[in-house]
């Protein structure tokens, strides 16, 4: 009977502890919807207080201002395209690298896996250079092929510990069935990845559709070009911050990916352990 009521004030701890944190991380996205409906002046005297009338002009002011409807199409071509390549050449690279463990084939690896490394600061005048010369900047497909490449290295870590989860002795069953190589990668091994996909389209989702340094460095003044993140800092001057439409303008933003995400999370863990135990 103790052990039993010892038991239950732990796991009543526990939750309470649990609940806490949870609000705690739930506290931002608070701040961002109540403040959203509220003026400046309301939001600066008090920005925890609830909206003493609910502005809903707010959003169709920001709707206006940054052209939503345009600095949308330009985040969803960008995450779909740079996502989806991405899952598709790191898995493909991981299944070789994984499958033929060849000593150029392990360097490979270390090599594309140390890149993760170094920090994206300290390549930033590199990469304006080098995108002006090949001239890709200033184009969608320009920013998308950067992602490409400064999403591979993570996304192929994480695939190759999960592919040496896959049995062997079923690629070797297809290619008895006179299975082609890229058939068994394509019929029976990607087939089997699909935790392992879902979250690294998770996470590059949330990577790409949030960021702000790669595509202010890559648009080079192409108002056409303008993301979402980028969009919203049009309400920051040097002098006057416009709470009351920026706040808008994150709710707006932010949705998509938080219902995206709040469909597929179950994934996340359920990857990342396979990866890691097997890896």
């Amino acid at each position: 009977m103790e052990t039993r009521e010892r038991y239950k004030v732990s796991t009543l701890i526990l939750e309470i502890a649990a609940i806490l944190l949870a609000l705690l991380f739930l506290s931002p996205f608070y701040f961002v919807l109540v403040n959203s409906f509220k003026n400046l002046g309301e939001i600066l005297i008090d920005a925890a207080s609830w909206p003493k009338q609910f502005l809903w002009d707010n959003y169709s002011k920001v709707w206006d201002a940054i052209n939503f409807p345009l600095v949308f199409r330009n985040s969803f071509i960008i995450t779909i395209c740079s996502v989806i390549g991405i899952v598709i050449i790191s898995s493909m690279t991981a299944y070789r690298l994984v499958r033929r463990p060849t000593v150029f084939n392990k360097i490979l690896f270390t090599v594309l896996i140390s890149s993760m490394i170094i920090p994206f600061q300290s390549v930033m005048l590199q990469l304006v250079r080098i995108t002006s010369l090949l001239e890709i900047r200033g184009h969608l497909y320009g920013i998308i092929i950067c992602y490409l490449g400064f999403g591979l290295a993570l996304s192929m870590f994480l695939f190759h510990g999960f592919i040496k989860s896959v049995p062997l002795e079923i690629e070797e069953a297809a290619v008895v069935d006179g299975c082609s190589p890229y058939g068994v990668f394509w019929k029976i091994v990607f087939p089997l990845l699909t935790p392992i996909i879902v979250t690294n389209i998770i996470l590059n989702t949330l990577w790409i559709w949030n960021d702000y340094l790669l595509p202010v460095l890559l648009i080079g003044g192409n108002n056409d070009l303008t993301t979402i993140p980028i969009g919203i800092t049009k309400f920051f001057g040097q002098y006057t911050k416009q709470w009351n439409l920026a706040l808008p303008g994150l709710a707006i933003g932010i949705a998509p990916v938080i219902i995206f995400f709040l469909f597929l999370q179950k994934y996340i863990v359920e990857g990342i352990t396979a990866g890691s135990v097997k890896g």
